[in-house]
């Protein structure tokens, strides 16, 4: 993997571990952060490209989704 490729997936990672601490209920998570740590194990040996980039854009969806759940969530306690 290049290693620009490898540091987007890290900071991918780790924002997405971030994002999901945020979430005020304890099972979801985590829920959510043992399915972004399995999910990234599984792939971790993936080589190629065009499937990095697959499984990219898959976790960049997931960002976005868990991203918009903690908006919700915040605009419902106030």
């Amino acid at each position: 993997m290049a290693s620009s490729s490898s540091a987007q997936v890290l900071s991918l990672y780790r924002t997405m571990l971030r994002e999901s601490k945020k979430f005020s209920s304890y099972n979801y998570r985590t829920y959510a952060i043992r399915r972004i740590r399995d999910a990234f194990k599984e792939n971790k040996n993936v080589k190629d490209i065009q499937d990095i980039q697959t499984l990219l854009n898959r976790a960049k969806e997931n960002l976005e989704i868990i991203q918009r759940q903690m908006l919700n969530s915040a605009r419902h306690m106030e």
